[in-house]
């Protein structure tokens, strides 16, 4: 296995997360206490959290987390979950199962850098650019010509980070149609699922498309629940999902218990949580449209159809680069320059950032990024 790189994003969170006054590019919604996840609990949640024995828990994850996630699917039931500590080790694990010497995957960017650097450590990866010129579109020709005789996986992500774009349903189910039809293995990363801002627009889960196919999903994203650290695979294929069992035997082997127990509460109240994650983003758009509105000049701003990040270009001669690098030093303002989304793959835009829109009072940190523009005139 070839060593992975830097990944660009953790390092740059490294210097500036916990130390910029204003985090303007969360990729989350607005987390709740302990508490206030405890009091959605029923008794008998409450009660297993408060006599929780410290001990090992089941590999696959707890069999109630794993019955309650699968309540979100049509098609997949317990047996087809397994459990992990959170999004990338799920996603790092089925690269490494799915993926080896002499075989090729497909993979649609801009995205998640782990996205691309995992498989490209294992075997051949192709790239298929989202085309921001035409919103953000997924072309499934490009896709399909992408795709070699030995091509074993075909990874998307919508709503997509960052760029917040959601495909049609009909193309999705092409998609999962197409790599059906070549044996294919649609790796779909769907943590945002949940936060599309048109209920109409939300799309079918990979995993009940295709018994190849897997879903994968987290409480970080859409519920805004981070610090449990509990992600998850649905696959209809046992024989995939037990090689995975057996890769996690050699990193986490189990999850945390107690960030279980607290995911099923989370879980059993999903619903609620996504109507107060969507209506908070939708009350901070006009924020947001504000600030671009007064900026245009400065700015091509279009709010995501999904997803709680949005991808707006900077026109500044300076570039996007120097330009967060100066609002962060200057105005404690952070946020994500293009050259962390830069792929190996494709071509993707220079001149665009990550912006946040689902934490609380992003007031705040939009009036100083004013403040700081207004200076530049």
């Amino acid at each position: 296995m070839t060593r992975l790189p830097d990944f660009r994003l953790e390092t740059y969170f490294s210097r500036w997360e916990f130390t910029a006054r204003h985090h303007l590019t969360a990729s989350d919604v607005q987390t709740m206490t302990l508490g206030e996840l405890l009091a959605l609990a029923d008794g008998e949640d409450r009660d297993a959290f408060e006599n929780l024995s410290l001990g090992y828990t089941e590999t696959f994850g707890d069999p109630a987390l794993r019955e309650v996630i699968a309540r979100m699917y049509e098609r997949a039931g317990a047996d087809d979950v397994i459990c992990f500590a959170g999004a990338e080790e799920a996603l790092y694990l089925a690269m490494n199962v799915l993926l080896g010497a002499g075989d090729h995957a497909v993979v649609v960017t801009p995205n998640y850098q782990a996205a691309e650097t995992v498989p490209m450590a294992l075997c051949e990866v192709s790239g298929v650019a989202l085309d921001p010129d035409r919103d953000w579109a997924l072309d499934l020709d490009e896709v399909a010509a992408a795709i070699r005789p030995n091509t074993k996986v075909v990874s998307v992500n919508f709503p997509n980070n960052p760029t917040g774009k959601v495909i049609d349903a009909a193309d999705f189910a092409a998609l999962a149609r197409l790599c059906d039809e070549r044996d294919i293995h649609l790796f779909s990363d769907e943590v945002y699922r949940g936060l599309e801002y048109d209920p109409a627009r939300i799309l079918p889960q990979a995993a009940d498309l295709s018994e190849r196919a897997l879903s994968l999903n987290v409480t970080s994203k859409s519920l805004g629940l981070p610090g449990l650290r509990i992600g998850w695979i649905t696959c209809r294929d046992r024989e995939l999902r037990s090689r995975l069992e057996r890769a996690k035997h050699y990193t986490t082997i189990c999850n945390s218990a107690p960030s279980e127990v607290l995911a099923r509460i989370a879980l059993k109240a999903r619903a609620m949580l996504l109507d107060r994650n969507r209506a908070r983003i939708a009350a901070n758009l006009p924020a947001f449209e504000a600030f671009f509105a007064e900026f245009a000049d400065d700015f091509e701003w279009q709010a995501p159809d999904g997803g709680c990040v949005a991808y707006p270009r900077y026109l500044g001669a300076e570039g996007v680069e120097e330009f967060c690098t100066r609002l962060v030093e200057e105005a404690g303002v952070l946020l994500l320059p293009a050259s962390i989304y830069h792929s190996e793959l494709t071509a993707t835009p220079a001149d665009r950032f990550r912006i946040g829109i689902g934490r609380r009072n992003p007031e705040e940190g939009l009036a100083a990024f004013a403040s700081w523009m207004r200076t530049r005139r």
